[in-house]
């Protein structure tokens, strides 16, 4: 199961899905562990504030790669790379982008635990 959300993103809608192949797609992708690098975002969005704009490039590194990876994952006919799909946009703020970001995969996580919890294996017996 995926969960699906639009995001405006520089004045146009932009659709992210999240589902259970998220993780392996970033990890194909990046060689990554994109819940390690959630969790640094979103330690990184509290440490910081957004009138300062102070994330390092690594911290927008990694957003740039999640939020292409979940645009990419809803809509395969996007470019193949983040920086091609970036340049779609003009600037914009992560501040705005990625905390629903966060939520969306926030959700497929609860669903998939949910579904996991109503799953009865039968017995062979």
């Amino acid at each position: 199961m995926s969960i699906q959300k639009k995001i405006e993103i520089d004045g146009r809608e932009v659709v992210f899905k999240a589902s259970a192949a998220i993780p392996r797609i970033y990890r194909l992708k990046f060689h990554r562990d994109i819940y390690k690098d959630l969790r640094l975002l979103e330690q990184s969005m509290k440490a910081s504030d957004e009138e300062e704009s102070a994330l390092d490039v690594f911290s927008l590194e990694l957003f740039e790669n999640i939020a292409f990876i979940m645009a990419k994952h809803a809509d395969p006919t996007i470019p193949d790379t983040p920086e091609e799909w970036l340049d779609y946009f003009n600037t914009f703020s992560i501040y705005q982008v990625l905390p629903r970001l966060i939520e969306l995969w926030g959700l497929n996580v609860e669903t998939e635990v949910e579904a996991k919890k109503k799953f009865v294996p039968r017995s062979g017996r």
